[in-house]
């Protein structure tokens, strides 16, 4: 049963850490602000919130995986609405969108 417990916690660490990874790349190879935002607000928080459900595997019912339970809604809603606030602020800010974009919603939402 503890041998399952930590092939558990290293799956769901593993798959964290590479959602981690894929948003990292995305920030680094999307054309423009906003698509590095999402990239980074969709990829990181589904890492992170892995990484932590890994953390409640791996210790149980313990001091740790108590934390990692308020840390998860707490870094899902925190990152989705502070991401939401800075895209916002980019776009009230005046920076354009990317060459690529078809839609602007922003623009039709403000009017």
């Amino acid at each position: 049963m503890n041998n399952m417990k930590e092939i558990i916690s290293i799956v769901f660490i593993t798959v964290g850490v590479l959602f981690n990874l894929l948003g990292c790349i995305g920030i680094l190879r999307l054309p423009d602000t906003y698509n590095r935002l999402q990239a980074a607000t969709k990829a990181v928080t589904l890492g992170c919130c892995s990484i932590l459900v890994g953390v409640i595997f791996h210790f149980g019912l313990s001091d740790a995986a108590t934390k990692a339970f308020i840390a998860i809604p707490i870094l899902f809603f925190g990152s989705t609405v502070a991401a939401h606030a800075l895209i916002r602020g980019t776009y009230h800010f005046g920076i354009t969108l990317g060459d690529k974009c078809v839609k602007d919603d922003y623009k039709e939402a403000i009017k």
